[in-house]
């Protein structure tokens, strides 16, 4: 993001639609749509949650595979547990990242962690999918496993940024990217504003989580819930909050210009590629999550 005096006008606003994932997990999902299927290297955007679950009750997603994207899941509340065909496996806790780059193919699981299940527990965060270039669609699989500690705090004047990956108001994010992104979680104090300034190249999203407010300089009314899309041009994006204050997922890059042929958990750039990935899939050449030895 980059200083300019230029005021970026919005393109249009998309509301969240409830849907089920996984096992039967509720998400709240702004994008893909009828109405937009993709932004940039943008693919989808889940709010896990918000979910407060009774004992027995969490549930997340079995073994699945993916191929050709990258998964970035961010987690505010709970706890989630992940295991793969590669031999890794760990748990996210609140603020904290995992920056899964699937590559030329895994298979992992996403799962509620034995405390969740036995006692119940509150589970909310996010899961992003960051398209590959085709240079990067048959990299070696690997993750990033991003701390709180790692993930840089900017106190603003009426807000705070915490930043994932990319650069903000003169900070650089932990993540390593294939592609220059900027994501960030974004806090706007009670009755408060900030501004976003991004390079004239980049397309951007705004999603409010908690809160209402406005946003642009035309101050269009932002509900929590919705996501405001921006094309290229002009760089400033204001952000106001009303009085309770608003939360939100921010995302910026510049358009990739290739083709995406995406279905289920593989996007690539040939329908042929697609057809390949169930095959190599169901032929068992993605691997498998080896059980556990007792």
């Amino acid at each position: 993001m980059t200083a300019t005096n230029e005021q970026r006008e919005l393109a249009g606003v998309l509301d969240g639609v409830r849907t089920l994932e996984g096992e039967g997990f509720l998400v709240r999902r702004p994008f893909p749509n009828a109405r937009l299927d993709h932004l940039g290297p943008f693919l989808l955007l889940d709010e896990m949650g918000p979910s407060d679950n009774a004992p027995g009750e969490a549930k997340g997603a079995p073994d699945h595979p993916h191929r050709g994207f990258e998964t970035v899941t961010y987690l505010i509340d709970g706890a989630i547990e992940h295991k793969d065909s590669i031999g890794g496996g760990g748990v996210i806790a609140p603020g904290e990242v995992q920056w899964m780059t699937a590559g030329s193919g895994i298979i992992h699981s996403e799962m509620p962690t034995q405390e969740i299940l036995t006692d119940g527990g509150r589970v909310h965060g996010f899961q992003l999918w960051v398209n590959l270039p085709a240079s990067a669609k048959w990299h070696k699989p690997r993750y990033q496993d991003l701390t709180g500690s790692q993930l840089p705090t900017i106190d603003l004047d009426g807000a705070k940024a915490v930043l994932i990956a990319g650069e903000a108001f003169g900070v650089k994010g932990a993540a390593d990217t294939f592609l220059p992104i900027t994501y960030m979680h974004l806090s706007v104090d009670p009755e408060s504003e900030t501004v976003l300034e991004l390079e004239r190249d980049q397309v951007a999203f705004v999603y409010a989580f908690r809160g209402d407010g406005d946003i642009t300089a035309a101050r269009e009314p932002f509900l929590e819930g919705q996501m405001a899309v921006f094309d290229q041009g002009g760089g400033k994006i204001r952000i106001g909050a009303g009085t309770d204050g608003l939360e939100a997922i921010v995302g910026s890059a510049e358009p990739l210009n290739e083709p995406v042929a995406r279905y289920g958990p593989f996007v690539m750039n040939t329908r042929e590629e697609i057809v390949q990935a169930f095959d190599d899939f169901h032929a068992g050449r993605l691997g498998q999550i080896e059980p556990e030895r007792f």
